[in-house]
């Protein structure tokens, strides 16, 4: 099974069951991949939709995702401090090598970083090739 991190934009973008990439928030209550999340993701998730949207609907995503069988707490105990432009996104970063995910998911550019990077070697893909491949 995938052990994915989702950037905020890309959770965000999926929790409306109106949005095209309402499957990867069906995927990952259907078990079809395991979100990794650390508290500061969690922490970052909450505010981000909590603005967005509100906090009602943000404190109902969070708690969906803590009583999740498919979403695994990490705890990184590295500060690998990759990515410089923003280093709010090393958050991200830090949980997907300390769970040993398969990618993180983010439109992101500043994660482009990572591919000039060979240890660790972390894989970002795009939302929509994410979709793609659930789908399949």
């Amino acid at each position: 099974m995938k052990r994915v991190v989702l950037d905020t934009n890309c959770l965000l973008a999926s929790i409306s069951s109106r949005s095209e990439y309402f499957i990867v928030w069906r995927g990952l209550h259907e078990g079809k991949y395991t979100l990794c999340v650390s508290n500061d993701i969690l922490a970052g998730y909450e505010e981000i939709i909590a603005f967005k949207a509100s906090p009602l609907v943000a404190k109902h995503v969070v708690d969906a995702l803590v009583d999740s069988d498919n979403v695994e707490f990490i705890d990184p105990q590295f500060k690998l401090g990759l990515i410089t432009n923003d280093t709010d996104d090393n958050k991200f970063v830090d949980c997907a090598f300390a769970a040993n995910a398969t990618f993180i998911v983010s439109q992101d550019h500043h994660f482009d970083v990572l591919k000039a990077i060979d240890f660790p070697k972390i894989d970002v893909i795009k939302l929509q090739s994410f979709v793609l491949m659930l789908k399949q």
